[in-house]
């Protein structure tokens, strides 16, 4: 068993949706899994697996930051997670992005030292599978949502796909970083 989810192989559905917030797993459980069972509350890691649309599925909070999240992630693919899809809020940089519209990344550039770290300083850009990045844009066209504006009003959202960026620092990047990184096609920073 590993040290932080306290959970066994078959508590774990193939693929996870992994959230940062804890409260953010508990209420997707609650609300849109069928039969949800916790497996995890250790460290307020909260783990839920349950059923939606008839697939067998679970989410699993990471906490913040990617030290954190690398943690879950490791140790989800030792109970034998196959599919892991971040879910959860990003700041936006890109100006074609409105709050609300949907963004499905397809690889991150890692501002970050978690992955320096585990790869000893090699050079590496992480890209998520196509074939899910496929898929997530795939339901998300065909399953329209709106946004709410600023002004109340509220209007169809756009599903955005492309590039993003990851970090330790949740204050590192300010307004001076945005329009350098929008010029690299960083859609946001998580």
């Amino acid at each position: 068993m590993p040290f932080h989810i306290k959970a066994n192989p078959e508590d774990i559905a193939p693929i996870v949706f992994l959230p940062g917030d804890p409260d953010r797993a508990k209420y997707i459980a609650e609300n849109f899994f069928e039969d949800a069972k916790c497996y995890n509350t250790y460290r307020h890691l909260y783990g839920y697996t349950g059923m939606y649309k008839g697939h067998r599925v679970s989410i699993q909070t990471t906490g913040m930051g990617c030290p954190s999240a690398s943690i879950v992630v490791n140790e989800l693919i030792q109970l034998g997670a196959k599919v892991l899809i971040r879910i959860g809020t990003a700041g936006i940089v890109s100006r074609d992005v409105l709050p609300g519209d949907l963004i499905i990344a397809t690889g991150s550039c890692p501002n970050e030292g978690t992955s320096t770290q585990m790869l000893q300083g090699a050079a590496f850009a992480p890209v998520a599978s196509f074939n899910v990045v496929q898929a997530c844009n795939e339901v998300a066209v065909k399953s329209p949502f709106s946004r709410t504006n600023m002004d109340g009003s509220t209007e169809e959202a756009k599903v955005h796909v492309g590039l993003i960026q990851s970090e330790d620092a949740f204050y590192a990047t300010n307004k001076g970083h945005v329009a350098g990184l929008d010029k690299l096609g960083v859609l946001a920073v998580e």
